[in-house]
């Protein structure tokens, strides 16, 4: 089959692969037939290469049609239609019982030190073929993939796989009053949906980013929006527009691509030259995070408000304001999404109307031998790229 491999810093490749088979007997096999390019998956593009090996099938945004089960699974049948959570997660263990997939016991990378396996996202978490490819293997197919109706194009329900879901427990993790107001820090497709998603709740929504077309989208929906490039200070003027107090909440959604601090970009660069065997361990010690949203972020939510921060950020030592979030008496909340703990929350806004606009939601439709052209054009923010679907 075709797939998207990694092939080293800033080199991916579309390349023929072995096809997934049925390994356990609780797997299934999908024709994948659309499948997101995530913010996430430019991280593996530099930062997180020490970690990648050539051949590496990246993407964990899929969805499809069953071909294959495995002889233990009841609830799933060839010819279903379905969406693939990106963690891979079992629905048993303690920890999915807590509604806290993202670190399901199964799955977690105890010899990394990391939480549950990813589709398609380097040893920190399992080295798992992903979902840029024609096929995929899906592990626990009575509980980890999501059945979705026939009829509808693939967009209304493709977004299931992370966006949705990672926009939805951001919001949620912000736990605003009804009257919150809700500043949502980068415009990209998690900033984006977690803005539509706070103003189908009834929420006033302030939405800040540099790109003028993820700005446009946003206002389009509703938001109000803020040019980091055409304010002075970014925390001024959301004080300026909430009686000087600040944001209720603020939803960091940009993480490590900050723009701000050009000595941590070095940094990466100079990791990403070293051996692996010397890079890796370098990469979870040293602080390697553009940290410029999540101060901002700090630095405009009001006092005793909660910043709930959905951007991957990948330092173990990056710096933190503690005086200041120990001062402003700010609750943070973060972490992976807990894809399968929103999923049944979210389908029913899917299924007859489409208030969040998902129909409309990807900018570009590609194919997949088109990939390595669109990851370049994703990093550069070009050609209005905000969010892409390959279909193989």
């Amino acid at each position: 089959m075709r797939a998207v491999t990694w092939q080293g810093v800033r080199d991916m490749r579309v390349e023929d692969v072995p096809d997934p088979t049925i390994v356990d007997p609780t797997d299934a096999v999908i024709r994948v037939t659309s499948t997101g390019l995530c913010g996430s998956d430019l991280h593996l593009y530099e930062p997180l290469a020490p970690f990648m090996t050539p051949g590496d099938v990246v993407g964990h945004e899929p969805m499809g049609v069953v071909e294959e089960v495995g002889p233990e699974v009841r609830d799933l049948k060839v010819g279903d239609r379905v969406v693939v959570p990106f963690n891979i997660c079992c629905g048993t263990c303690w920890m999915c019982t807590q509604g806290l997939h993202s670190q399901c016991e199964t799955t977690q990378n105890r010899d990394q030190g990391t939480g549950a396996s990813f589709l398609g996202y380097s040893k920190l978490y399992g080295q798992v073929p992903g979902g840029q490819a024609e096929y995929l293997r899906v592990q626990f197919a009575d509980f980890l993939p999501v059945k979705v109706p026939q009829g509808p194009a693939d967009d209304r329900f493709l977004f299931l796989s992370d966006v949705l879901p990672t926009a939805y427990q951001a919001v949620r993790y912000a736990d605003l009053a009804p009257d919150g107001v809700l500043l949502v820090v980068g415009a990209g497709p998690i900033g984006d949906m977690a803005a539509r998603i706070a103003l189908h709740e009834g929420h006033r929504v302030i939405v800040a980013d540099r790109v003028p077309e993820r700005l446009a989208r946003v206002h389009g929906r509703g938001a109000e929006t803020i040019d980091i490039d055409r304010v002075d200070d970014l925390a001024t003027e959301v004080r300026d527009r909430t009686a000087g107090r600040g944001a209720d909440a603020v939803i960091d959604a940009v993480g490590m691509e900050a723009h701000g601090n050009p000595v941590a970009e070095k940094v990466v660069k100079g990791v990403g030259l070293l051996p692996d065997t010397l890079a890796r361990p370098l990469m979870k010690r040293v602080g390697i995070d553009r940290l410029a949203a999540l101060t901002s972020a700090i630095d405009a939510v009001r006092r005793g408000g909660t910043v709930s921060i959905s951007g991957v950020y990948g330092g173990a030592a990056s710096p933190m304001p503690l005086l200041t979030l120990f001062d402003k008496q700010i609750q943070l909340r973060m972490g992976q999404a807990n894809v399968r703990r929103w999923t049944d929350d979210l389908l029913p806004l899917l299924v007859d109307d489409d208030p969040l606009g998902v129909d409309t939601f990807a900018t570009h439709h590609l194919p997949l031998e088109e990939a390595p052209a669109a990851y370049r054009s994703f990093r550069d923010k070009a050609d209005g790229m905000i969010k892409v679907v390959f279909n193989p």
